[in-house]
């Protein structure tokens, strides 16, 4: 599950005001919800993903949306301005070093499905690089008549000279793999090759692969990912690769992968029971696999100078959750393993790990204090005999997200970027993370933040946890209720929401005076494994109690009120949305529904959905059956309630989160007599767009929706 690209704290709640008690009673006063798991489902046939009734239906739908909102004074004028910031030339191309260049994948206006290409390091620091191109999607589209969308490139340490690369046929997850010769930048005639599919694959040396695909009848799990891990050796049939490693049916996927290190390469394999819960080994030189004895719930996040690092979701041996955790490979059949584990990292209640990454002499540690982003760093100085960890921050702009954008096994040069809702991203390089981070890129900026302001806010939940929210406005705001305001929250999947800089959200939605909020609720990452656990399973309402909850606390705050309030969310954002404005119906009067899961007593039937039933539960449970029904937005519309006009946005061929979602809640709701409007691309998967020219259309409609809607009267 993916989220929108796209990604606490003053308390100022002290009274209701006596409309929010009004919607209160409202809410209260709602029709009983139709029966849910009873009779047949009148729109299952929506779930025919090419199914030709299905597509008349997509059609009539998207060309009403589209023919009302194209003579909207908007939407031209967004589609134009989003376009162009999409296509802008000073973007910041961002990139990974390794193998002695700076490689980059490019969109714009001239390359509409893009181009990888490739600099110097030295030359990647100026203005304006000279860039060599390595692949053109769109020349490669022309020759071979196809819709290719550039899904990545997984290349093979330390020379970096070939590379399996992915291309999807007009964006699905599913992809065509094929081998890449750096030096001559061609397909290899006779080399390895895999058909469409969700396979995962990873190199083993230079003549021999590591793959996981559709090797036939039985070889996919109940999720639809690889179940076989196989070695295949170069100028041999696929059928003849050697299994390494088989999974249960129900399991959701097995990888297999070799991290490429310069003190000696290491041989891993994973079996994933669970979207949270995994079982690891390390194969040694003997060939034999030595299980890796973290619990099932541990995240193993690295391999460096002979440990295995990692992070824990749960208590374990004394060391507490969250924590950063190392063990030597060479101690895996260690009698007495809690000794010989070492803590790097243990963070604090309002504190959580984010990512690690590894280079040449140091592990990098992402955090969070209080949603605002740092970097740590751990080297190891044995120099005595002795190991021992050093450690220390980069020394990076506060109050805002960090990431690494590039690291590399076989070097310590870093790049990390900066960012916040009003400054423009920053692109650092560093040669080393001891040295001081030079500022390399800046993104220029392409709306007017002058008199814009980020604050913070705190909502109270349901059951009284405070969730904290960012909220960007004018520094001027009158807190009149009447601001247009856009909420937005994903809630899920450890996913922390973090400030960030969007050129089309500031330029459509900031420069005309709408308020922005970004809730931290549970489900996601921000405070750690606590915070997601807390709206796991049979807590799933509280994600959807805290969203609401700081809804509630934009009204009584008088920010806004629900004429003027929007929520956005996508994937499971969009099952977040579904849920608040089913159950809260006068609270919102936009709600854009972006690739939505919706459908939750039928998720599992939808590939991959049941890879999540560690995120939501199994609907196929009559006890999890029973309480997922109380919230799954498409079971729980009722008759005779006003709802806000929605506006659903979903993808054809988004083999992540099915159509179906989209399309049965929407033609659900206007069967009920309400207006809805629906917009379905014919590409881009779950992203629901393929390439800027269709984003920017999405965007337009959207945007222009919005304001149609909340705008002051």
């Amino acid at each position: 599950m993916v989220k929108q690209m796209e990604k606490p704290m003053k308390i100022l709640r002290n009274l209701i005001v006596p409309s929010l008690v009004l919607f209160i009673l409202a809410a209260k006063c709602l029709p009983a919800a139709e029966p849910v798991g009873n009779g047949v489902d009148p729109y299952l046939w929506l779930e025919e993903r090419e199914g030709k009734n299905a597509l008349e239906w997509v059609k009539k739908h998207d060309d009403s949306t589209v023919n009302e909102f194209k003579t909207d004074s908007n939407f031209a004028r967004f589609q134009s301005e989003a376009l162009a910031i999409m296509n802008a030339k000073d973007r910041i191309p961002y990139g990974t070093f390794m193998g002695g260049y700076v490689y980059n994948f490019w969109q714009d206006a001239d390359h509409v499905r893009g181009l990888y290409r490739r600099t110097s390091l030295e030359e990647y620091t100026k203005p304006n690089p000279l860039w060599e191109t390595v692949l053109d999607i769109d020349s490669l589209n022309k020759v071979e008549g196809k819709s290719w969308v550039y899904k990545g490139a997984t290349m093979l340490p330390p020379e970096y000279s070939r590379a399996l690369v992915s291309l999807s046929n007009g964006g699905k997850d599913a992809a065509c793999i094929r081998e890449f010769d750096l030096p001559s930048k061609t397909f290899i005639t006779d080399g390895f090759s895999l058909p469409e599919a969700k396979s995962s694959v990873a190199w083993y040396d230079k003549n021999t692969i590591l793959v996981g695909t559709d090797f036939g009848p039985n070889s996919l799990t109940t999720s639809g990912y690889p179940r076989i891990v196989k070695l295949w050796k170069r100028g041999t049939p696929l059928s003849e690769a050697q299994t390494v490693l088989e999974g249960e049916n129900s399991d959701v996927s097995v990888s297999g992968q070799v991290d490429f290190r310069p003190e000696g390469n290491v041989f891993n394999l994973s079996r994933g029971m669970s979207f949270w819960e995994s079982s690891n080994w390390i194969v040694d030189d003997d060939s034999k696999q030595v299980e890796i004895p973290f619990p099932k719930d541990a995240y193993i996040r690295a391999y460096f100078k002979g440990y295995i690092i990692a992070m824990l979701y749960s208590d374990w041996q004394g060391f507490p959750e969250g924590s950063v955790v190392a063990l030597k490979i060479a101690d895996l059949k260690s009698a007495d393993l809690k000794s010989r584990v070492e803590l790097l990292y243990h963070p604090d209640e309002k504190s959580t790990v984010t990512g690690i990454t590894a280079t040449k002499d140091y592990l990098l540690v992402t955090i969070l204090r209080n949603v605002r982003g740092g970097i740590l760093y751990f080297s190891l100085n044995d120099s005595s005999g002795v190991s021992k960890w050093i450690t220390g921050e980069l020394n990076l702009p506060d109050y805002g997200s960090v990431s690494v954008t590039s690291a590399n096994d076989y070097n310590n040069v870093l790049m990390v970027s900066f960012q916040d809702f009003l400054t423009p991203t920053k692109l650092y390089l560093l040669t080393d993370p001891k040295t001081t981070p030079r500022e390399i890129k800046t993104l220029p900026a392409t709306f007017n933040s002058g008199d814009l302001k980020i604050s913070q806010g705190e909502a109270k939940s349901k059951d009284g946890t405070v969730i904290p929210y960012f909220l960007i406005s004018r520094k001027d705001l009158n807190a009149d209720g009447n601001n247009p305001t856009l909420l937005y929250g994903y809630g899920g999947f450890r996913s922390a929401q973090t400030p960030w800089y969007s050129g089309t959200l500031g330029k459509l939605w900031f420069e005309r005076g709408g308020v922005y909020v970004l809730a931290n609720i549970r489900g996601g990452g921000e405070f750690g494994p606590r915070w997601h656990r807390a709206a796991l399973l049979k807590n799933r309402q509280k994600a959807f109690d805290d969203f609401i909850a700081v809804a509630e606390d934009l009204v009584t705050r008088k920010i806004t009120s629900p004429q003027h309030l929007g929520i956005m969310g996508g994937s499971n954002g969009g099952l977040l949305v579904g849920a608040a404005y089913t159950q809260r119906p006068d609270l919102f009067n936009a709600v854009v529904c972006q690739v939505p899961l919706l459908d939750m007593l039928r998720y599992t039937k939808l590939p991959p959905g049941a890879s999540w039933i560690g995120e939501y539960g199994n609907p196929d449970s009559v006890d999890m059956r029973a309480y997922i029904a109380t919230y799954s937005p498409y079971q729980n519309i009722r008759a005779g309630v006003k709802y806000p006009n929605v506006l659903f946005v979903t993808s054809t061929f988004d083999d992540r989160v099915h159509p179906g979602h989209a399309r049965k809640t929407a033609a659900k709701m206007e069967g009920l007599g309400n207006k809805i409007y629906f917009y379905e691309e014919t590409e881009g998967g779950h992203g629901a767009a393929a390439d800027n020219i269709q984003r920017s259309k999405q965007m337009a409609i959207e945007y222009a929706y919005l304001w149609k809607m909340l705008a002051r009267r």
